[in-house]
C-alpha cells in the first residue's frame, strides 16, 4: 500500500517591507528615542508613552494635539534610563523622573502646572485641537477642539489616543516630500512606532487596513486603521522648524476614511493592536 504523500509546507507570504527603525516616546508628545530592538506586547513597544503630564488645572493629559497650550512639550526629549526616564529640556537641562522636584521643573519648563503620571485617571482626556483651524490661524491660535478619550483600541491604563502601535512607511514618506514643497517629509514629525522599508513611493499601508502583519519570527500585528494627522506634525520638533506643509500635503491628497461616523481626513500612516506578542528588531521581514 502505498504511503500517504507528505502534505506540502504552506508558502511563506512574499514580504511587503522590513522594519527600517524603531521609535518610542517614553514621555507622551515629547520627542522620543530611536532603539535598535523592542519587545512588543498588547500594550505597545516595552517603554513607549510610559509617562504622561497630568494638568493640575484642567485635569487633562497635556497633549501637544493642543498646540495653544502644549507646542512646548516638543521641545523636551525623553529616553529610558533603567528604571528611570530621563528628560532633556530646552536649556540642556536634565531630570530624572523619579527626581524630586521634577514635577516643579516641568512646570516652569511649560509655564503650566503639571504633574508627571504612570497612569491616566478614570476617565482621562485630552484636547486635540482641530487641525486645518490651526493651519489657517497658527499654533498660539486659540481654536475650536475636541476631546478625545484614551485608547479605544488599547489597554486600559494607557497613554495611547487610540490604538499601542503606530506604523508608516518609507512609501509614504517618500510621496509627501514627493508632493511637498520642500522637497523632504521628516519621519520624527509623524512620530512612529515603526518605520517599514517599502519600495516605491505612494500611501500604500492604507491598503493593509483589516490585514494582519507578521514581523520577525513571532510578532503579529492587526492593522485597525488609517492614522487621521492631528497639528502635530507641523509644529516644530526639537530642532525642526514648523512646517505647515506637514499637515497640508497629506490635506490635499491623502484625505481618507480614518475612523468610523468621522468624514475623510488627511492620513499618513496606520494604527495596529498585537495580536502576538514579540521582539521586533531593525532589519526584519514584515509580511501580510
Amino acid at each position: 500500500m502505498a504511503a500517504a504523500p507528505t502534505p506540502a509546507a504552506p508558502t511563506p507570504a512574499a514580504p511587503v517591507g522590513t522594519v527600517g527603525a524603531l521609535w518610542r516616546y517614553p514621555v507622551k508628545s515629547m520627542l522620543g528615542e530611536r532603539i535598535p530592538a523592542a519587545e512588543v506586547t498588547g500594550r505597545g513597544l516595552a517603554g513607549d508613552r510610559r509617562l504622561a503630564l497630568l494638568d493640575r488645572e484642567t485635569g487633562m493629559v497635556a497633549s501637544a494635539k493642543n498646540p495653544r497650550l502644549w507646542r512646548s512639550l516638543l521641545t523636551c526629549a525623553a529616553v529610558l534610563d533603567g528604571p528611570a526616564t530621563r528628560i532633556t529640556g530646552p536649556a540642556g537641562q536634565t531630570l530624572l523622573s523619579t527626581g524630586a522636584g521634577v514635577d516643579d521643573a516641568l512646570s516652569a519648563i511649560l509655564g503650566r502646572p503639571v504633574t508627571l503620571i504612570d497612569r491616566p485617571p478614570e476617565g482621562a482626556e485630552l484636547d486635540r485641537s482641530r487641525p486645518e483651524e490651526v493651519l489657517v490661524q497658527g499654533p498660539a491660535a486659540e481654536v475650536a477642539a475636541d476631546v478625545v478619550r484614551f485608547g479605544s483600541a488599547a489597554p486600559p491604563g494607557t497613554f495611547f489616543d487610540f490604538a499601542p502601535v503606530h506604523l508608516l512607511t518609507t512609501s509614504t514618506l517618500g510621496r509627501l516630500a514627493a508632493l511637498g514643497p520642500r522637497g523632504v517629509a521628516e519621519v520624527e514629525r509623524y512620530r512612529p512606532n515603526l518605520v517599514i522599508d517599502t519600495p516605491g513611493t505612494g500611501f500604500v499601508e492604507h491598503r493593509w487596513v483589516g490585514r494582519d502583519l507578521r514581523i520577525g519570527d513571532r510578532l503579529v500585528l492587526r492593522v485597525m486603521a488609517s492614522t487621521p494627522r492631528c497639528a502635530v506634525p507641523t509644529l516644530a520638533h526639537g530642532d525642526l522648524p514648523r512646517d505647515a506643509d506637514a499637515l497640508r500635503t497629506p490635506a490635499v491628497h491623502n484625505r481618507v476614511p480614518a475612523l468610523p461616523g468621522r468624514p475623510p481626513e488627511p492620513c499618513a500612516g496606520v494604527y495596529a493592536q498585537v495580536l502576538r506578542p514579540g521582539r521586533v528588531r531593525a532589519g526584519d521581514t514584515v509580511r501580510f
